[in-house]
């Protein structure tokens, strides 16, 4: 059994128990694994409440469950002896003030249809429970909220759990180096129960060994994520390995999945929505520009699923077979490059910290990629307002001193092809390593490397 483990979550906490104090209808909803059930086990701790996780089961079966727990609930032993014969009346005889959590809210709907209209009246002209209502199905759960929902506008909360960020991965695994936690973020991204399965006794590549190229469980939990929300599988699998190929625009990859450029964008917004590939525009674009999507580059978001089409799947077949050679060679030859695209996230979230901490020159409103046909900035942070921007190149590299004012003077000739005339400009650079940084640091330039990245952990370190 995996061992439980609660990181972080402060703000959903507070969110949540607020409203709480309101009689609130709660909506709480987000990928399966990312820790839902457990924040808000930690959300109820010592507040009466009423727990259920919805089954594949008649309905009659769910009542008397119910049943049994509002027995349980209240003492009351005729709950045990006869149990609710509807929904309607079991919220009638849920004690007031006891929060109600219905876990898989979808299975539930998809079995018992009718519920969203009972949840309706109950809600309009008789609540006096807090009710929350979970769910893994993104795009169902997503759906409750919609104009023509029986339940559209009555939810005080929506609230979609996203992954934990890089700065907490650290507490899964104290005795791991900085670059072992990158290692492990850019294959497991911040998935609790996924972290809970990597051994910290052992390196990130004997994990991933034992956990992908032997078959464990992570090797055919992408696949079962992507059947338990879609329903044509080969179409999205398809789209999801011409991205990971380096297809990133829409017509590089409708030219090759093949598919009509009429449907293409159906595919993208679903896979957008679960938050499995990411839309991109240069950060500098406003209005209409953004929307257009000549503009646009798309990517895996999701480092599992980047990881699982860029080292499992094209495999399938050997590891299936146990013929690893192929699959373990290409890891290892091109591990280390793919750990350079996912650094690029990495680093983006350690100057958000660093622009929240106010220790950078100005404080940042947007911050996000570049590009212009073949000239390319990793991170771009604006102030519109103070016209201020701050130019950083990303390396998942050990550079010389030398290397890196190479680097940085190519960022500030790119940085004038922006179109920011008459801003305050910066010039920086995120590196695996850099010899003598404080040498170019005194030159007027900001460098930061895994050195500084304890700082992810925010102690008072960050930019020294």
């Amino acid at each position: 059994m995996i061992m439980q483990k609660f990181v972080d979550r402060e703000e959903e906490l507070s969110r949540l128990r607020e409203a709480f104090r309101k009689n609130a209808l709660v909506v709480v909803y987000g990928r399966r694994r990312v820790g839902k059930t457990r924040l808000l086990v930690e959300a109820v701790r010592k507040i009466p409440h009423l727990y259920h996780l919805c089954k594949e089961e008649e309905v009659g079966e769910t009542l008397r469950a119910l049943s049994l727990k509002l027995f349980r609930l209240t003492g009351k032993e005729e709950f045990a002896r006869r149990p609710v014969a509807s929904f309607e009346e079991f919220l009638e005889a849920l004690p007031p003030g006891v929060i109600l959590i219905l876990d898989e809210f979808q299975v539930l709907v998809r079995n018992h249809p009718r519920v969203l209209g009972v949840l309706q009246e109950y809600l309009d002209f008789n609540q006096r429970n807090p009710i929350v209502l979970c769910g893994s199905s993104v795009s169902m759960m997503a759906g409750l909220m919609d104009y023509g929902s029986p339940l559209y506008g009555r939810r005080t909360l929506a609230l979609k759990v996203e992954p934990l960020k890089f700065r907490h991965i650290w507490e899964f695994f104290p005795n791991y180096g900085i670059e072992a936690l990158v290692k492990t973020y850019a294959v497991l991204d911040g998935m609790p129960e996924y972290l809970l399965r990597f051994d910290p006794s052992l390196s990130p590549e004997e994990n991933i060994r034992r956990e992908f190229f032997e078959r464990g469980f992570l090797y055919s939990e992408a696949e079962f994520l992507l059947r338990y929300e879609l329903r044509d599988l080969s179409t999205y699998n398809t789209i999801l390995e011409a991205v990971s190929y380096g297809h990133r625009s829409f017509g590089e990859i409708r030219n090759a999945t093949g598919i009509e450029g009429s449907k293409l964008p159906r595919y993208i917004s679903t896979l957008i929505e679960l938050g499995i590939l990411r839309r991109e525009v240069p950060v500098t674009l406003k209005g209409k520009e953004k929307i257009r999507r000549r503009n646009a580059r798309y990517s895996i978001a999701d480092n599992y699923f980047a990881f699982y089409y860029a080292f499992v799947h094209p495999f399938k077949e050997e590891i299936e077979l146990g013929l690893l050679d192929g699959p373990l060679e290409n890891f290892k030859r091109n591990f280390n490059r793919y750990l350079g695209f996912i650094f690029e996230k990495i680093a983006k979230e350690f100057l958000v910290e660093l622009n929240k901490a106010g220790r950078l020159p100005f404080r940042f409103t947007r911050i996000g990629r570049w590009w212009h046909k073949s000239e390319e900035i990793d991170l771009v942070a604006l102030n519109e307002r103070e016209k201020k921007a701050l130019f950083v190149e990303v390396k998942w590299k050990d550079l010389s001193g030398r290397e890196a004012r190479g680097i940085l003077k190519d960022l500030k000739r790119k940085a004038e092809l922006v179109g920011l005339e008459g801003w305050e400009g910066h010039y920086g650079i995120v590196a695996k390593s850099v010899e003598g940084k404080e040498k170019v640091r005194k030159e007027g330039w900001f460098v930061w490397d895994l050195g500084n990245f304890e700082a992810i952990k925010l102690d008072e370190r960050a930019d020294r």
